[in-house]
């Protein structure tokens, strides 16, 4: 498996780890209880950890010398590729086949396929065409240069693996996808970390939360695709409609800032509606921890303006707590609408604020909701999406790539891996991805 840009040791919730960290974490150990062993690439960047790491038994973090030993942000990936891929490429041992995520790995994935002469499987997490049809107002759109990469990688790989039936419609009516080529798997929930345990009362003990507050819980990275502009606006409505509920609402924000730069916008749009009050920022924490977050909330909000999935929807169902979402990606497929909590369509604060309302004031229902939560969520393990990856894998393996070098997406592969090599032993040049896309 390759993740070029974030490692999968990395905090969910902080930089760019999220939802994908926690997909490639747990898919790796599920394989490997089925037998499958997995090494996890990323990149090196400095930190105190083991060029091997043991993440579990028969998975292995391992970090390849690509770049600079520091952190650098995505938008700087791009020319990571090439390096990342050759290095990856010096790699002795063989393997069966190589599984990317996102598209930077996508790209460096085409290139190792290539040189192994093995079949490569991806999945793309977020697609930037996706993005920037759903930009919150002032939010920088995904570049050219990744929806390229798309096309190209969406073009090559021998396996395309979509969380959802709306994410493969994507891959092929956006990027012209092979519907042969294409599957679904649906992401699961572990189980173990997340479930109702001892309660609502004691998680709000354990984290000093009053039993009688009201608490709806915002769980993710601080950033515009997310709408937490959309959180600030809803909870002011929601306080302006039934301002009897402002002394005892409580709304944990549960996340880091999304990428390298600062993201103080929602912050400051909490001052200005006079809801910052009510706010409460805690910093990104482990999984278990999560779990007592999502046990103490009456209610998840995620009101995201794009995403593919929405692990945490997941997570939350699985410690009983109803969500309110947006009608967007995954989240239709994670959220049972009107039965394990409600979905809104649109951005729109005051419809998340009626039904935020109605989450106060009807605490029986909701916890029917929460009972229904678990249940839905007990149907999507990761036991279940590894299964479901295993099959795709035999499925792209039982194909072989014995003609793969006449193959479109297999000549692909080797004109990117041929142009690396070419660029790399060129004085003083150094290989590209933009080269490599043209």
């Amino acid at each position: 498996m390759l993740s070029v840009h974030t490692s999968p040791l990395h905090q969910p919730g902080t930089g760019d780890a999220g939802g994908m960290n926690v997909y490639m974490v747990q898919l790796s150990r599920a394989l490997a209880e089925q037998g499958v062993e997995v090494d996890l690439f990323t990149r090196c960047r400095g930190e105190a950890r083991p060029l091997r790491d043991t993440l579990a038994p028969g998975v292995t973090v391992r970090h390849l010398e690509a770049g600079p030993r520091r952190p650098l942000p995505k938008e700087d990936m791009p020319s990571l590729v090439v390096p990342f891929s050759l290095a990856l490429l010096k790699e002795e041992r063989p393997y069966d086949l190589v599984h990317s995520h996102y598209w930077l790995s996508g790209q460096a994935g085409r290139i190792a396929a290539a040189g192994w002469r093995i079949p490569l499987v991806h999945t793309a997490h977020t697609l930037a065409r996706v993005k920037n049809a759903a930009l919150a107002e002032g939010d920088v759109p995904e570049p050219e240069l990744r929806v390229r990469g798309e096309h190209q990688v969406a073009g090559s790989a021998d396996r395309l693996i979509a969380n959802t039936a709306d994410e493969a419609r994507a891959l092929r009516e956006l990027y012209g996808a092979g519907a042969e080529r294409t599957e679904i798997v649906r992401p699961g929930v572990d189980l173990g970390t997340f479930a109702p345990g001892a309660g609502r009362a004691a998680a709000r003990a354990r984290l000093g939360l009053p039993a009688d507050a009201f608490v709806p819980l915002y769980a993710g990275r601080i950033q515009p695709l997310k709408g937490p502009d959309v959180m600030v606006r809803a909870i002011a409505e929601l306080l302006a409609a039934a301002p009897y509920l402002r002394g005892r609402t409580i709304v944990p924000v549960v996340g880091g800032n999304s990428g390298a730069g600062p993201r103080g916008e929602a912050w400051e749009l909490a001052r200005e509606l006079g809801v910052a009050d009510v706010l409460r920022h805690c910093p990104p924490v482990p999984q278990a921890e999560l779990a007592q977050w999502y046990r103490a909330a009456d209610v998840l909000l995620v009101p995201s303006r794009s995403e593919s999935f929405g692990l945490v929807a997941l997570e939350a169902q699985a410690c009983g707590t109803p969500v309110l979402a947006s009608a967007v990606g995954g989240l239709p497929t994670a959220v049972r609408d009107r039965v394990t909590g409600m979905l809104v369509r649109g951005n729109d604060p005051v419809e998340y604020a009626r039904w935020l309302r109605w989450f106060a004031e009807h605490p029986e229902e909701a916890a029917l909701m929460g009972r229904a939560a678990v249940r839905h969520a007990r149907t999507m393990s990761w036991r279940a999406a590894a299964t479901r990856t295993l099959e795709v894998y035999r499925d792209v393996l039982r194909d072989g790539r014995p003609d793969a070098r006449t193959s479109e997406a297999g000549a692909a592969a080797r004109s990117c891996l041929a142009g690396a090599s070419l660029l790399e032993g060129r004085e003083g040049r150094k290989p590209t991805l933009t080269a490599l896309l043209g």
